[in-house]
């Protein structure tokens, strides 16, 4: 059954009960499945008969997991991955081919900036970026062997904002595949396909898990595209265990009550940070002073759980603000129960030129938190006596 609210069907998707009754979804910890005869086996791998073959092509768990994830984001298909990142890789594998090229968003995550400009063009697939705040730099970029439009937003670290709208009339227009990663806001904040996208991607590992226990990506959207994701994908391996897929499903069902806590604390330390005196500027969403305020307004349905902001003093400043952290974690994550703070510059972006730094907008001082569960109080203050010790 199917209803109108996303808490109650991230909590009552379930695969079917067994003959044991179960209350729970139980773990499939399972490499095949077994047939009654030949002729069920030969119609089982013609597709004939859709049915569980090997747990590298569907298992009962990560059935459940996708089954969870298209009804939140308004998909018809899925798959989930082992990684967040095997499920980016494994969709523009799939759907692109020698000569292909990509536009995207200058800011993307590290790891992605890094297979766009180094793995696909070895497969003669070239990338092309707009910068996030210019989109209508796109239709100047477009060539006749464009096939993808990507983009994140909010944007990993910068949160900044692209407009949804505007990227799906682009593509419709131009007969491109847009892919967004939604990971930072989830589909409970934020569904991408409303707004035009074709394939939505996410790092399971963050917000959807949200406490730091297991790997996980997801591609959900069109089933024509999803379906030359699965094969590609049944082929090549990237598949999520059945383990992972059983923790991700459960953690689905407390999604929108985590996320509405996310949300409540860091808007709160937004607005702290945004008067202290050794801060130049802090980036979240549903601050009024964000520069795509209204957008994120138009298409979030609240702020998310990622803020940034650039603390006075360039790298020797942001090092010393997370060697004085006490409570918060240094940790390369996000969207855990546990406030995490992470100084791009100085760690996750330090392989990038300082120029290609300052064009994805992450400047020397720029600060990332990923706002936990803690109480919003003990939060601010472990980040106040970062600044001021």
């Amino acid at each position: 059954m199917s209803t109108k609210h996303f808490e109650t069907d991230a909590i009552r998707t379930q695969i079917s009960r067994t003959e044991f009754l179960e209350h729970s979804a139980p773990m499939y910890i399972t490499s095949s499945f077994v047939f009654d005869d030949a002729e069920e086996m030969r119609t089982a791998f013609t597709g004939e008969n859709p049915r569980n073959i090997y747990s590298r092509f569907t298992n009962p768990n990560t059935t459940e997991f996708v089954e969870k994830v298209c009804k939140m984001e308004g998909a018809e298909a899925g798959y989930a991955f082992a990684t967040g990142m095997a499920a980016v890789f494994s969709s523009l594998a799939a759907l692109l081919d020698s000569g292909d090229h990509i536009i995207s968003a200058r800011s993307v995550f590290g790891s992605t900036h890094t297979l766009f400009t180094k793995y696909l063009p070895k497969w003669n697939i070239e990338t092309s970026y707009f910068n996030v705040d210019q989109p209508a730099q796109i239709e100047s970029l477009i060539r006749p062997t464009t096939k993808i439009l990507f983009a994140e937003t909010p944007t990993n670290p910068g949160v900044d904002i692209l407009d949804l709208a505007y990227l799906g009339e682009v593509a419709k227009e131009h007969n491109l595949i847009l892919i967004i990663d939604n990971c930072f806001a989830t589909p409970y904040l934020q569904r991408p396909i409303e707004f035009g996208a074709d394939l939505v991607i996410h790092s399971a590992t963050k917000l959807m898990d949200g406490q730091g226990r297991v790997l996980g990506g997801i591609t959900v959207g069109s089933e024509a595209l999803v379906n030359q994701i699965y094969l590609f994908s049944r082929n090549t391996g990237p598949a999520m265990s059945p383990f992972n897929a059983w923790v991700l499903s459960k953690s689905l069902e407390t999604l929108a009550v985590r996320i509405d806590r996310h949300c409540a604390n860091a808007l709160k330390v937004a607005r702290f940070l945004e008067g202290h005196p050794k801060v130049n500027y802090v980036k979240y969403p549903f601050l009024k002073s964000h520069p795509q305020y209204e957008i994120a307004k138009k298409q979030m349905s609240q702020g998310g759980s990622i803020l940034a902001f650039e603390i006075k003093g360039g790298v020797e400043a942001g090092r010393k603000f997370l060697n004085a952290i006490k409570l918060c974690s240094l940790t390369s994550n996000l969207g855990d129960t546990r406030t995490i703070v992470t100084h791009p510059a100085s760690t996750t972006h330090s392989k990038l030129s300082a120029e290609d730094r300052q064009e994805v907008g992450i400047s020397d001082g720029l600060v990332r938190v990923s706002i936990g569960l803690e109480h919003q109080e003990d939060i601010i203050a472990d980040l106040k006596q970062a600044l001021e010790a």
